[in-house]
């Protein structure tokens, strides 16, 4: 697992200009054959705890998972991963709103497009519509975010908005909240609440 975290900061690297050597010599020593492209670290957490409740061990089947910082990145990880590149299969995940980015990053690349699967917002609204409010909230509780979640109730902005609108707007307002409840939210789901993309995706690799 070191390993392919090593491997994933060596891809981060190369995609901002890096020289890519080392991620040449990664991929042949360890066996990777798919990258997983996600938007972003929260994507990732709720991937690899769904990988792990399902017993699977991605980096044990060459399967490593890629935060890209981003929708509008996926052309250059596509092109750096995928055929241009190195050759990999591509998989992901990406919101309705940035799928022409897909498209078109994933056409030049020459990848294809059939293991992309799109959430309606985002992941976040796609495990809370899953869990439904009321289990959301249960899950803050439980976290201890009681407090934060009624003051945030609090504020003008959120009076007469619908309770999932709520629940997407107060996992994004600090730093690092997405990424904890992208792990306890698929925690919380029962086997057969996981939403359609995410499965899917799983089910793919």
């Amino acid at each position: 697992m070191a390993d392919m975290r090593a491997f994933r900061d060596e891809v981060t690297d190369w995609a901002a200009g890096g020289p890519g050597e080392a991620t040449r010599e990664l991929v042949a020593r360890l066996g990777v054959r798919t990258a997983v492209l996600l938007e972003g670290p929260s994507d990732l957490a709720a991937v690899e705890t769904l990988a792990a409740r399902r017993g699977r061990d991605l980096a044990a089947e060459g399967v490593c998972v890629v935060p890209m910082g981003g929708a509008m990145s996926v052309g250059r990880y596509a092109s750096l991963l995928g055929p241009p590149g190195l050759a990999l299969r591509l998989a992901g995940l990406c919101d309705e709103r940035e799928q022409p980015f897909y498209d078109r990053g994933l056409e030049r690349a020459g990848a294809p497009r059939r293991d992309f699967f799109v959430c309606v917002s985002d992941l976040e609204e796609e495990l809370i519509r899953a869990l439904g409010p009321a289990k959301v909230e249960e899950v803050i509780r439980d976290e201890g975010d009681v407090r934060a979640w009624q003051t945030f109730l609090h504020q003008p902005a959120q009076h007469g908005r619908p309770r999932q609108q709520q629940l997407r707007r107060f996992l994004g307002t600090k730093k690092g909240r997405k990424i904890r409840y992208g792990h306890l939210l698929v925690e919380a789901l029962a086997s057969e609440q996981v939403p359609a993309p995410l499965d899917d995706l799983l089910t793919s690799l």
